[in-house]
């Protein structure tokens, strides 16, 4: 699997940016997103349990929509 880098936070600082990368997987279209790890206990109650393969990121709404332009740009809809 290879990663493809979509883009970064242009709030953040150089080297400690959330980051978006889309992946070429054949069997399914996944993201990987690099971000803040989570560590507030509160927002950790809410969530509940996490499995141990897996972690909680925080990434800004910045970030979010580079997925959503090139959302947009595979399917034809941007304007």
């Amino acid at each position: 699997m290879r990663a493809e880098f979509l883009g970064k936070d242009p709030e953040s600082t150089e080297g400690a940016s959330p980051t978006l990368f889309a992946t070429d997987r054949t069997d399914r279209v996944t993201y990987i997103a690099q971000g803040w790890k989570v560590t507030d206990p509160q927002v950790l109650a809410d969530v509940g349990p996490v499995p141990d393969h897996e972690t909680l990121i925080e990434i800004p709404e910045e970030v979010l929509k580079m997925y959503v332009r090139r959302y947009a740009q595979e399917k034809g809809t941007d304007s």
